[in-house]
């Protein structure tokens, strides 16, 4: 297992959420859409132009762009 943040990930890369690296409302919001510490994620696809990057998280689908997903931290299995 090793760390990699959500921006570098590739589609169909998975793992356990380490950490999010933000305080303040983007922070929060992130909390708030489920983004929390030992959840498990995958990445779904990519955009064309890199932005915004769709995610499987306990068994819905989320986009985020990749501003945020640069300050989450993942363990990749």
């Amino acid at each position: 297992m090793y760390t990699k943040r959500l921006s570098e990930l590739e589609p169909g890369d998975s793992g356990n959420i380490v950490e999010i690296q933000t305080r303040g409302a983007i922070g929060q919001r992130l909390l708030d859409m489920g983004l929390l510490p030992k959840t498990h994620l995958e990445l779904e696809r990519i955009a064309p132009t890199g932005d915004p990057l769709w995610i499987m998280l306990q068994g819905s689908q989320l986009s985020l762009r990749k501003h945020e997903a640069e300050r989450i931290v993942v363990n990749i299995f």
